[in-house]
């Protein structure tokens, strides 16, 4: 691996931490923590639908089903959540936003606007420094 692409690749890594010291601020700055943020944003951004499956939320935030249940436990005891079973198959539970969660998830993306927009840049520029030269280019 060359110097330019570590020098990347060391800088994409900074970027992305200074994003997430920024979004976990902004999650607490509206009162909720980190967790309960990737938590109402995987429930709010699911396509489709306006809710998730408990499994499918454990997938999406790399956890364990119990330690998902968890998060889900504390967010609904915040009034973030609220959970409903499946009328087919009640093994199956529902998650879905309240009013509030949706609030507290629209303020802390607001809020982080700026830190995504610019990480998104440098996600691009170290995609390009990863590529090297096109065909054709000369060094």
């Amino acid at each position: 691996m060359s110097k330019a692409e570590l020098e990347a690749r060391a800088r994409f890594r900074r970027e992305l931490r200074q994003f997430e010291r920024a979004s976990e601020e902004a999650a607490r700055a509206h009162e909720v923590t980190w967790a309960q943020y990737q938590l109402l944003l995987q429930v709010g951004g699911m396509p489709g639908r306006d809710w998730a499956l408990v499994g499918e939320l454990a997938t999406a935030l790399a956890l364990r089903q119990h330690t998902t249940v968890e998060l889900i436990d504390r967010c609904e005891a915040a009034g973030l959540v609220e959970r409903t079973r499946e009328e087919d198959d009640q093994r199956k539970v529902r998650i879905s936003l309240t009013a509030l969660g949706r609030r507290k998830l629209n303020a802390v993306a607001v809020a982080q606007g700026r830190e995504i927009a610019h990480l998104l840049e440098v996600v691009r520029g170290a995609i390009g420094q990863a590529a090297g030269p096109g065909p054709g280019d000369s060094d």
